[in-house]
């Protein structure tokens, strides 16, 4: 067995790695710059070395530094968590040319999954189907004239080398077709390096639906559920939950295999999610591999009962998967919120900063992901993560209830957060009824922006209160002390300020 892992990340993904690896026996070695000095990840390590400057590109991002301390602290094995260079073919290739193992997939299965066109083309090959559009990059503007008439407006401009809700627009009709080609090829190749670009068909109202697989180098894989990923804002995932609410067995078992076909199409091993979309008629559409584990995982974890990290560091051991698919059996309901130091109020604005007070919910069923503590400043320098709630019930409504309840036990100062606004998701009658796509959010804030009856009421009562106490507080101070002061006055004052 592997004896000491390097964790070359940060924040609550290092942690996470770190406690797993404690399970296991195994030493930890940790990363940081100057901003992480201080950090969760860093102190909970057994060993952690700097590797430079706050930006990640001086940092985390340099793989040079990355494998030089591997060699120096000598661990046997990297662990990537997800972002920064989890998903890099060539810090994948410069692990295995150091004789590093590298716990995830070899460095060619990331390199074809990381290419959507390459991505596209191989899953065809085993049946799997994509989202109507382009097998191949957009040559010239009259070529995507001609395949978007095809296809038929609204139409996807994706990056080839995209991710993360980078290097995607929305095109509506042929009038944006221009603008929207010369601003999509700028971003792809600003972000990735790649101006390559391609089309396809939007597909409207979609579920965003991912099915975990894992595999080890003995030609064994399985599948573990879904994860329902709709609920998004700026394309970034806010809430997940497992099972989904629109995927009923047979569904699921569909999927299931059509993400092993994947798995074979990319020669795959270790962990991974294959992402679907699922139309209103239960169509579902390869839209590519996450060829790492994802930040999600959690709530897979809580409804299989599986540790996806020991499982990856088994695989990555040579081990031969302890699970067959018929073992895999989902168990009641999880639900994520990915807790963030932003402010929902000014379009969900980063809001990093010192944490001046913390108190984290907990309680039957309730898991908290964490990389911070009280009296840590979240720097600005990185993604504002604070930390991943998941909760578990029986039922989705019990997993639901639980998350709200351990909303309200959520206690953060100094910095503000997003807990607010999940609290207001959770109880939006389409998202409790399921009924909801990709769109949800823009949806439900345009609701929101006309505030609800009662609300208005309390307002006005509020104001009333407001004009009796100032209508009395000339009175002589001599009487005003030795009366009692009315509880309606209080009242209104308390009220008055929560709306302020």
């Amino acid at each position: 067995m592997i004896k000491k892992i390097l964790v070359a990340n940060r924040g609550e993904i290092a942690v996470r790695i770190i406690r797993t690896c404690g399970d296991m026996g195994i030493g930890t070695a940790a990363v940081y710059s100057e901003a992480d000095r201080g950090a969760l990840h860093v102190r909970m390590a057994d060993e952690a070395y700097f590797i430079g400057p706050a930006p990640s590109r001086e940092s985390y991002l340099v793989i040079g530094k990355i494998i030089d301390v591997a060699k120096k602290s000598k661990a046997e094995a990297i662990h990537p968590g997800y972002g920064f260079l989890a998903e890099n073919a060539a810090f994948a290739k410069a692990c295995e040319d150091a004789g590093i193992i590298f716990i995830g997939p070899s460095s060619d299965s990331i390199e074809l999954m990381g290419s959507k066109i390459e991505a596209r083309r191989a899953v065809a090959r085993y049946g799997v189907e994509s989202v109507p559009g382009t097998l191949d990059p957009i040559a010239s503007d009259e070529e995507a004239r001609k395949i978007a008439s095809s296809v038929g407006y609204p139409i996807m401009l994706k990056a080839s080398g995209g991710g993360g809700g980078k290097g995607l627009r929305l095109v509506e009709a042929e009038s944006d077709l221009g603008s929207a080609l010369r601003t999509t090829r700028s971003e792809a190749l600003a972000a990735f390096g790649d101006d390559t670009i391609y089309i396809e068909k939007f597909v409207e109202q979609p579920h965003h639906v991912e099915i975990q697989i894992l595999a080890d180098r003995h030609g064994n894989a399985v599948y573990l559920g879904e994860r329902d990923c709709t609920i998004q804002r700026r394309h970034q995932k806010v809430v997940e939950e497992c099972p989904s609410p629109i995927i009923d067995p047979d569904l699921r078992q569909r999927m299931g295999e059509a993400a092993l076909k994947v798995v074979k199409a990319a020669n795959y091993t270790n962990a991974g999610t294959v992402e679907f979309l699922v139309d209103r008629r239960r169509n579902f559409y390869f839209l590519e591999m996450n060829t790492r584990l994802q930040v999600e995982h959690p709530v897979t974890e809580m409804v299989t009962g599986l540790d996806l990290v020991r499982l990856q560091i088994m695989v990555a051991n040579g081990e031969t998967l302890p699970i067959r698919q018929e073992d895999v059996t989902l168990r009641g309901s999880a639900v994520e919120c990915r807790i963030y130091a932003e402010d929902p109020e000014n379009n969900f604005y980063p809001a990093p900063g010192k944490i001046v007070r913390l108190r984290t919910p907990s309680g039957p069923g309730v898991r908290d992901d964490s990389g911070v503590y009280e009296g840590w400043t979240v720097p600005i320098d990185y993604d504002p993560m604070i930390s991943k709630l998941v909760t578990w019930g029986a039922t989705r409504t019990e997993a639901i209830d639980r998350m709200r309840r351990a909303l309200r036990e959520y206690h953060i100062e100094g910095i503000k957060s997003n807990v607010s606004f999940f609290l207001e998701i959770l109880k939006d009658p389409d998202f409790l009824n399921g009924e909801f796509d990709i769109g949800f959010i823009s949806k439900w804030r345009e609701k929101r922006s006309d505030p609800p009856a009662d609300e208005q009421a309390m307002k006005d009562l509020a104001a009333i209160a407001g004009l009796i106490f100032d209508s009395t507080r000339i009175a002589p101070v001599s009487q005003s002390a030795s009366q009692p002061e009315s509880l309606w006055k209080l009242d209104g004052r308390r009220r008055g300020l929560r709306q302020q």
